[in-house]
């Protein structure tokens, strides 16, 4: 499929159309060459398409008409109606295509509700169960699949990555084997301490076309592509000195469980993490709009950006950012997967009594959530600081009891911003924009999360109502496709 073909493809949740220039919901964020781009379609657009689409990089996207009315969906309850009062501002005053928030509280979904819409051309709402990218929020699931293995004594937090994977680097001819790749651990990759630091070597996630020449074969490069390119390379700190963020760390961690189980990444959590919770939509999401998940909204960039694509068959053409400037497939592990707000804050909620969890044993959640030794989890002067990274989680301790704490994530893609976070009195909740912050606001989980700490805190009475039990947000089963993947021992080398 052409460049020009991916831009024509109507984003209205599965439908072709054309592009129209509609009364318009969004803003600058919504408009351009993003999926709710403003060109009829024609057959006059070929190359003069291309041009126009390269213009809008360097200008930026003209901005689309806000609502006179913002839609909203899903139940209300005068008891939470700070939570609609904060979402219907921060998505009016930020000018958001759309965003969805669930609120549970002791393991009960007392709210769900959607704000804005799917699909700004069509006009179509979101609903409290749209999927959605949410891009990092995947490394608590991937977390809890490795802990599920140690667990099961199938996998240790002290074998080295490097053994269970047997990697094979990629070796220019002058470069030589950094020997402490030999030495990173999965304990190390789970706590984000396993020698990467994107602030000072480049996100090898993001690094497709460049490591799909190097290794002379044809683009995206995959996640076996990526580790072999980046096990060639230095690593930036001695493993376990330290945190630092890293995307690769939990790459490397899809592969180890498709190593260690035989299945692919995405079918067995699918089936051990997920299928326990009754969560059945979830999945690693696609790149390219032609392959939207029924029920996935569209995504918008704040300035209707384009980037260069990193696809077969277009390498290089202008293409808008949410759509074909990364390969979302090769992220699955560390950022691919969609979901819904409503599966997210039930996949939190199991950690709510650690004894009654259908996922993990409480001893083994005890260990998930402990503080990393070292710079990770101590300060220069050795005093413990107030948060740090567990396996999957950015973990605050409340007060002094080490078995009560904070757990949050938060996730950002170009077209996608999410926060999922689950506090020790039992509330959980999951908000997911279909956007993100432009470069002169504040990052979206960051300036929602204080709010919704504040609402969740004056709520005098929470509803006794189970809307995981309503039939409005019952589990819809995803409808069989082809794997994306072949399990580890069935791929050719």
């Amino acid at each position: 499929m052409s460049i020009i073909r991916h831009c024509l493809t109507a984003c209205g949740m599965g439908r072709r159309g054309a592009w129209v220039r509609g009364p318009g919901t969004g803003d600058r964020g919504t408009g351009g060459t993003t999926r709710g781009g403003v060109w009829k379609r024609s057959r006059r657009i070929g190359l003069a398409l291309l041009v126009l689409i390269a213009g809008l990089t360097a200008k930026g996207a003209e901005p689309v008409a806000s609502p006179a009315v913002l839609p909203e969906t899903g139940a209300t309850d005068p008891r939470l109606a700070g939570f609609d009062r904060v979402m219907a501002q921060f998505v009016r005053q930020r000018k958001i295509p759309g965003a969805a928030l669930a609120v549970a509280k002791a393991g009960r979904l007392v709210y769900a509700r959607g704000f804005g819409h799917a699909d700004v051309e069509n006009r179509i709402p979101i609903e409290p169960d749209a999927l959605f990218r949410i891009a990092s929020l995947s490394k608590p699931i991937t977390a809890v699949a490795v802990m599920q293995l140690v667990e099961q004594s199938r996998l240790r937090l002290i074998d080295k990555v490097a053994s269970v994977l047997k990697v094979e680097p990629y070796l220019s001819d002058t470069a030589r084997f950094d020997e402490r790749l030999r030495d990173v651990t999965i304990l190390q990759l789970l706590q984000h301490r396993g020698g990467w630091d994107r602030e000072l070597s480049p996100d090898p996630m993001f690094l497709s076309i460049k490591i799909a020449r190097t290794l002379l074969k044809p683009p995206p490069a995959e996640a076996e592509d990526i580790i072999r390119y980046t096990f060639g390379r230095r690593l930036d700190f001695d493993p376990g000195s330290r945190y630092a963020y890293s995307n690769f760390d939990y790459c490397l961690l899809g592969r180890v469980i498709e190593k260690v189980t035989g299945d692919t990444y995405e079918h067995y959590v699918q089936e051990h993490v997920l299928g326990p919770l009754g969560i059945t939509r979830m999945q690693i999401g696609r790149t390219l709009p032609s392959e939207r998940a029924e029920g996935e909204v569209c995504y918008y960039t704040a300035d209707g950006a384009t980037g260069a694509s990193v696809l077969r068959d277009e390498v290089g053409a202008p293409v808008p950012r949410p759509y074909g400037c990364w390969s979302l497939e090769a992220m699955d592990s560390n950022g691919g997967w969609i979901a819904s707000a409503v599966d997210l804050v039930r996949f939190a909620s199991t950690f709510d009594e650690p004894a009654r969890s259908p996922l993990l044993k409480p001893e083994t959640m005890a260990l998930a959530c402990m503080r990393p030794t070292g710079r990770a989890g101590y300060d220069a002067e050795g005093a413990p600081k107030e948060s740090y990274y567990g396996c999957g989680w950015h973990v605050r301790p409340v007060g002094k009891s080490a078995s009560k704490v904070d757990l949050s994530h938060s996730g950002s893609l170009d077209g996608t911003s999410a926060l999922l976070a689950h506090r020790h009195d039992g509330v959980a909740w999951a908000v997911l924009f279909n956007t993100g912050a432009s470069s002169r606001q504040k990052p979206f989980d960051k300036a929602i999360e204080p709010l919704l700490h504040e609402v969740a805190d004056e709520v005098s009475q929470w509803p006794e109502l189970d809307l995981f039990r309503s039939a409005d947000h019952s589990p819809r089963v995803v409808s069989e496709r082809m794997p994306r993947r072949l399990p580890l021992r069935d791929r050719q080398r």
